[in-house]
């Protein structure tokens, strides 16, 4: 893994202690009188994100200290790989477990660095065999997350998100059907073919299956738009350039079929990933058009910008169908939920409040937020349509993160534990850990929920 080593017997690595602001006082008593100057001559004091060489006698680089935010250990080394010197550093000290520096320093070591080279190599922390084998999975998954939604949809269309599905299948040993372009109509599919009809890349639906039929069902589906226009109630110029990272739901739900397969859980694991691009051309969906979805539902199209939750409805209608013992969906949905929650939190949805309540629990095991907003059946009223059964959005901007889960809850039945994440999947500025661009959010999360749930024998 990037910026991480396996160590080996002989192999000389500088001491890299973590400290907080609260244990730095103690720990700096335990530094001889020359080191303990040369930290308060650089203002070194725990804080997160910093560090400092401590010198030996004769002037050379002893060891290091750094500074972490013991609010958030997973990512707590995330600063350091490309901030350090670079060479070969030793986790030393207990206060920061081995799984999280190796976490954090992980995360923090990406680039994506597919149109470029990248300007440096991070530093590398040497760790345990052991440890690196139990964190390759979560790094993997995260960067599999990051690089589908920074790649530009000029290079990821339907088709290629498929084939990532297709190389996950061919890993693990799953099997895999895909329908696309008027093939979708035979399939019924007719919402996702609606969305996607207008642009010369053809609609797609990717279902893969895997593990044991004995094992109960675990239904993933994940918002496949590899670029949003807006269709005719087209975007602005702002709105609309960083929609690459529309398809940022499918890029959670095929990383977490990826971490499911391979802690092998006793479960049956359904992907359901609908992708399109919504596009402008003659023959796009318009404002007013009226679809019979798979479900049977008519969905009156109130704004076609309203694209995602419109392939969602067909992909969980598939998933229903084969009665999940649990349906989880993920989707860079609306923007409402960003005002409401900001670019951090991910707004869960749960038709199940022990499910929900051991989502959440989970969560804030792994320091992995999420924030629960209510299905609030009055606001159905806000769906209403004067001529099918229900419209995509409506004439009222309030409460948008809500209705959206709404509508989708059409084709969920009250009988099937559901889970609808509403996520930006998306970093606005380099952060620790976090560079700029796409990022996995709720990921490691719901990977724990589900071994909760779902344990090994």
């Amino acid at each position: 893994m990037l910026g991480l080593s396996a160590d080996r017997r002989g192999r000389r690595a500088l001491p890299l202690t973590p400290v907080t602001c609260a244990n730095w006082a103690g720990y700096a008593k335990t530094l001889g009188a020359r080191q303990r100057r040369w930290a308060e001559a650089s203002g070194f004091a725990g804080q997160p994100g910093a560090f400092c060489p401590l010198p030996d006698a004769q002037g050379a680089t002893a060891r290091v200290v750094c500074g972490f935010d013991p609010a958030s250990p997973p990512l707590a080394l995330g600063a350091l790989p490309y901030h350090l010197p670079a060479g070969d550093y030793r986790l030393d000290g207990d206060a920061l477990s081995a799984h999280d520096a190796a976490l954090g320093w992980a995360l923090g070591s990406y680039r994506f660095a597919r149109y470029r080279e990248p300007h440096a190599e991070p530093a590398r922390l040497v760790l345990p065999r052991a440890v690196l084998d139990e964190v390759a999975p979560t790094v993997e998954a995260i960067a599999r997350v990051r690089d589908l939604i920074n790649t530009p949809a000029q290079d990821l269309g339907p088709a290629e998100v498929c084939a990532a599905v297709r190389e996950a299948a061919e890993r693990f040993g799953a099997k895999c059907r895909e329908w696309s372009g008027d093939g979708l109509l035979k399939a019924g599919f007719p919402t996702v073919h609606a969305v996607g009809r207008a642009s010369p890349r053809a609609p797609r639906v990717i279902e893969l299956t895997w593990g044991d039929p004995k094992h109960p069902l675990l239904a993933l589906v994940g918002k496949g738009v590899c670029f949003d226009t807006g269709g005719l109630n087209i975007k602005t110029g702002d709105g609309m350039r960083w929609m690459k990272k529309d398809m940022g739901g499918a890029a959670h739900a095929l990383s977490l079929a990826h971490l499911v397969m391979a802690s092998n859980l006793p479960v049956r694991l359904l992907l359901v990933i609908p992708t399109v691009d919504n596009a402008v051309a003659g023959d796009a969906m318009r404002p007013g058009d009226i679809i019979r979805t798979r479900a049977g539902v008519t969905v009156e199209v109130d704004n076609t910008d309203a694209e995602g939750r419109l392939i969602l409805c067909d992909a969980l209608a598939l998933a229903v169908e084969s009665k999940p013992d649990l349906l989880i969906d993920f989707a860079t949905l609306t923007g409402a939920a960003r005002v409401a929650l900001g670019p951090d939190l991910p707004a869960v949805f749960a038709n199940r409040d022990d499910v929900a309540g051991s989502l959440l629990d989970a969560a804030r095991t792994q320091y992995d937020p999420v924030w629960r907003l209510p299905l609030w059946q009055p606001y159905r009223a806000l769906l209403v349509s004067s001529f099918a059964d229900t419209c995509n959005t409506g004439a009222s901007r309030h409460a948008g993160a809500i209705t959206a889960a709404l509508y989708l809850q059409h084709f969920v039945p009250g009988t099937v534990p559901w889970l609808h994440v509403d996520v930006y999947a998306w970093n606005d500025a380099d952060r620790p850990g976090r560079p700029r661009g796409g990022d996995a959010q709720s990921l490691r999360a719901f990977h724990a929920f589900l071994q909760q749930r779902y344990p090994s024998a």
